[in-house]
């Protein structure tokens, strides 16, 4: 049976979205790199299916269920840029402002800001050691280890969960910054024992970062909206930015606000770029 899907992006983030509310969807690992290989397959970053809400999560006034793979077909639970696009899709389809998604990473809600502009609360932050998770107790403002030697890596970055896993380093020039080759290499560091997103985050202003992030499981993108929301963070923790600010990525801009409840707020665009079918 064929299954249709869209493919869509985020500032160049892409994903193949399908549509798994009338019948379930569950690929396996070897499924998820075919329909992610870029040579023989659609080609993606992330793989999402939208799936119907559980009795108890439509009873609470969600819309849907998300649940997102990573190129190299293992499981996440969070996905911002993603989320912002199957938000998108659920308020076209509702003909309504506002939709409530559930993730592995928690209920998300995404609001209408714009023409194809979509808000997302994508909660507050984690910031203990074992809710990271690090394999040992350490200070996620600063970390105490060295994961890369390479100069401008050298002073501390900052550790930060956006329901999955971040460190940011802060870099003179996000354009110099060593990413496809330190990536890798710090994304299997024995610090982290689910992997980790590594940002190269540089601070051009009180509310404006530069940055760029090797994703866990799919590399370098043009985009990473939990990136965005954790280089925030970890920039504000330290006091080198204000609480809200414009991060500047490969893909485009997205706006994010750390509010003053907690929650962190990320806003941007989510774009349709062709429809097809599963085969």
């Amino acid at each position: 049976m064929a299954r249709p899907f869209l493919k869509m992006n985020g500032l160049g983030n892409d994903f193949v979205v399908v549509e798994a509310r009338s019948a379930p969807f569950a690929p396996t690992a070897e499924e998820v790199r075919a329909i992610a290989d870029r040579a023989t397959g659609i080609g993606c970053d992330q793989l999402i299916s939208i799936e119907p809400p559980g009795p108890e999560d439509k009873d609470a006034g969600v819309d849907a269920r998300a649940r997102f793979w990573n190129a190299d077909g293992e499981e996440v639970s969070a996905c911002g840029n993603g989320t912002r696009c199957v938000g998108w899709l659920l308020m076209q389809s509702g003909e309504k402002d506002e939709a409530v998604i559930e993730t592995k990473a928690g209920r998300l809600f995404a609001t209408r800001a714009g023409d194809r502009l979509v808000s997302v609360d994508m909660g507050p932050p984690r910031l203990e050691w074992q809710e990271i998770p690090l394999a040992s107790e350490q200070d996620t403002r600063e970390l105490g280890v060295v994961l890369y030697e390479y100069a401008d890596l050298m002073a501390p970055p900052g550790c930060v969960s956006m329901g999955n896993p971040h460190v940011v380093f802060f870099v003179p020039d996000a354009e110099q910054a060593p990413v496809t080759e330190a990536g890798p290499r710090i994304e299997t560091h024995p610090l982290f024992p689910e992997h980790v997103n590594v940002g190269f985050a540089q601070v051009v202003g009180r509310d404006h970062i530069r940055l760029r992030v090797w994703e866990r499981g799919a590399g370098l993108t043009k985009a990473c909206g939990t990136g965005a929301c954790a280089a925030l963070v970890a920039a504000s923790r330290r006091g080198l930015v204000d609480r809200a600010a414009t991060l500047q990525l490969d893909g485009g801009e997205l706006f994010i606000e750390w509010r003053d409840d907690g929650h962190v707020i990320m806003t941007g665009p989510a774009a349709v770029d062709f429809a097809g079918e599963l085969p």
